[in-house]
């Protein structure tokens, strides 16, 4: 494909043209997610596949973008009756804002009218623009939680409904879904992560060559795009004329049982979840073929399609890196490459006759597979023991996560949708109403009744319809959950350092992390040891991240607990500027001791006052053990202005923690 920018110092560039390329042939493929770091020329890519995608004839004045051959019989803007005038226009790439409104995305009622004169005026939103079209979503995983299911139902549907209060709009809407994202700012949440068909991993190279060439064509660009795109143009046509024959080869394609076979043995071999996995190879490989300008799908064609299809549905938990063991993949396809189709197409002169399945290793492009494939499994690499001096212990590995209590903030907060705290947001449970701040939402019906009902008289009222003015409309209040930010503080001293113990520690924050996860947090990591604290993480969205510092924290020396304490607070100091409406969580895990420092006790003390004037919600996990304990974890939890857990009690099914739950309630009850 060609783009622009040509950036060959991009390590899986290929790969990324190629799933565009697929889905560009058949859209059934289910769109692309590509990862990759910043800079990599992902949107760029992007961004270049609609100059390349055939025009698309539309109904003339049809808001959404009615095939004149086939209209959408519930158009809002039908009915369409054929034959009609119609037009010819390029095919749209829309872009979805991660900050985007339901509104935005969906389209808007005009409920006043609604109510006021039985009217259903509807302002079609980016699902309406995009379809038969490209929707593109940067930062695809900084998308809110509404948005994203809002996104799913339309993709799986092919369609979108849009519902206010009893008043509904259906339209359709089938567009090609391709999003971009950093995986260093967070991981996709399951659901959306599996609707994409294809995924690819993208790098810079570190080729000194390949770099200059690109910036060479990026100058050459700034100096004359016109020139520069004309440079191109001849090559670009080639490839929009090789898409539309694609296209039309594309229904004479045909996908043997012995392909069939291996893209079910594949897809079994490697433990993908559902089926949704083998449609998808199917459609790829059957667009592959048709790419090739082959009728005939082929073991290379399973092969690549395999690439692409199942590396990001082999991941467990947000821990695991995508990828796929090609050796594996390779042994699989030989292992049911001996399937004969001569039953099925006896004649040996066709498509599929006489020569065989070619070899698995000898994919198109002679690239032997994507450049994500050979990752190892997540881990391998993180937390090995070295050699430690100065009282350091090499690190040990967490222990198995498990499900943990739910651990809020108090109170009711107005940050970002999750799945924490209580939080007043969009989206939730209706618990009362108010005047609308700007374009009415959500509207509460029985408080505008209510409050129209009392100047039906004066208003002149004759006939059974409600006389509704401005005035009179409520906007809906609702409470649902927030995410926040959820801050670990890590005490990695001596004092915690017995292996044993360390590795229980460290399994439980990994299970901390693994919830925060779920529940659309932020996270960030300070530890202490010796004689200073450190930021391991600022506040991100990647768990992962935070996990793979844990894995590899060093332990060993005194504990400076107040150090510890006093960089946590100075986190949050800077992260309220930054986020002011994401509340915090602090979650701090010692054994209670402060030996670093002098006066280490009375300092420690001081700097968790500091959080309590503040009102930082904090929990201390306690890990003291052995038959005398202190009890130094449940005084600092005091002085934090917080509460105190054990490793046990922090398990969801822990009998502790119920008894500790049940002697809660009736306290507050009596």
């Amino acid at each position: 494909m060609s783009t622009p920018f040509p950036f060959t110092a991009v390590v899986g560039q290929d790969d990324l043209r190629l799933a565009l390329l697929l889905n560009a042939v058949s859209p059934a493929v289910g769109g692309v997610l590509v990862r990759g770091e910043k800079g990599t020329a992902k949107s760029t890519a992007v961004r270049a596949l609609s100059a390349l995608l055939p025009a698309v004839d539309v109904v003339a004045g049809c808001r959404f973008s009615c095939d004149p051959a086939a209209p959408d019989p519930a158009c809002p803007d039908g009915p369409h009756h054929p034959p009609g005038a119609f037009e010819s226009r390029p095919a749209r790439m829309v872009e979805l804002p991660v900050g985007a409104s339901e509104d935005r995305l969906v389209g808007a009622l005009d409920i006043e009218r609604a109510l006021a004169e039985g009217v259903k005026a509807f302002e079609p939103g980016l699902l309406a623009d995009a379809h038969r079209g490209i929707l593109y979503v940067d930062e695809v995983n900084l998308l809110h939680d509404h948005l994203v299911d809002l996104l799913l139902d339309a993709a799986a549907m092919g369609a979108s409904y849009v519902e206010r209060e009893g008043v509904s709009v259906r339209h359709a809407a089938r567009f090609l879904l391709v999003g971009t994202m950093n995986p260093e700012e967070g991981e996709l949440r399951p659901q959306l992560l599996d609707r994409f068909g294809l995924t690819v991993e993208v790098a810079a190279s570190r080729e000194p060559d390949q770099r200059v060439e690109v910036v060479r064509r990026r100058l050459a660009y700034d100096d004359d795009p016109a020139g520069f795109a004309t440079r191109w143009a001849g090559e670009e046509a080639a490839v929009r004329q090789r898409i539309v024959a694609a296209r039309e080869l594309l229904p004479s394609v045909r996908l043997g049982d012995g392909a069939l076979r291996q893209i079910a043995a594949t897809c079994a071999a490697f433990e993908v979840d559902g089926m949704r996995a083998d449609i998808v190879m199917a459609r790829t490989a059957t667009a592959l073929a048709a790419w090739a300008g082959r009728t005939e799908v082929l073991a290379e064609d399973v092969r690549q399609a395999a690439l692409l299809a199942l590396p990001h549905r082999r991941r467990r938990n947000p821990f695991d890196a995508p990828g796929l063991d090609e050796d594996r993949l390779d042994q699989t396809l030989e292992e049911f490459s001996g399937e004969d189709e001569s039953e099925d197409d006896p004649d040996p002169d066709g498509p599929g006759g006489g020569g065989g399945q070619p070899r698995p290793d000898e994919g198109p492009q002679g690239d032997g597979g994507s450049d994500g494939a050979a990752r190892p499994e997540a881990g391998e690499g993180d937390g090995v023991p070295r050699q430690a001096g100065g009282g350091e212990q090499a690190p040990v590995r967490a222990a198995e996560p498990f499900r943990t209590k739910v651990l809020s903030v108090p109170g009711i907060g107005e940050g970002a949708a999750g799945r924490r705290s209580r939080a007043r947001t969009e989206h939730g449970r209706t618990t009362g109403a108010r005047r609308p701040r700007g374009a009415l939402t959500k509207l509460h019906l029985a408080a505008t009744v209510q409050a129209a009902a009392p100047h039906q008289r004066a208003r002149g009222r004759s006939g059974p319809g409600l006389v509704v003015r401005r005035d009179d409309l409520r906007q809906a209040t609702r409470e649902g959950r927030e995410g926040n930010l959820v801050l670990f503080v890590v005490d990695a001293s001596g004092s915690m350092a017995a292996r044993q113990r360390m590795t229980a520690v460290k399994g439980a924050v990994l299970s901390l992390l693994l919830d925060a996860y779920q529940r659309r947090d932020k996270v960030g990591l300070v530890t202490f040891r010796g004689s200073a604290a450190d930021v391991a993480l600022p506040p991100t969205s990647s768990v992962d991240a935070a996990a793979a510092r844990l894995e590899s924290l060093p332990t060993g020396g005194r504990t400076p607990l107040a150090a510890g304490l006093l960089k946590a607070h100075d986190v949050l100091r800077v992260e309220r500027l930054r986020d002011p409406a994401r509340r915090a969580l602090v979650v701090l895990v010692t054994d209670g001791r402060a030996t670093g420092g002098p006066e280490p006790v009375a300092l420690a003390g001081r700097a968790a006052r500091l959080f309590a004037a503040d009102g930082v919600a904090s929990v201390v996990v306690d890990c003291e053990s052995g038959p005398v304990r202190l009890g130094l974890a449940g005084q600092l939890a005091g002085e934090l202005g917080g509460t105190a857990v054990t490793l046990d009690e922090l398990r969801a099914d822990s009998i502790a923690g119920l008894v500790k739950d049940v002697q809660g309630r009736s306290r507050r009850a009596a």
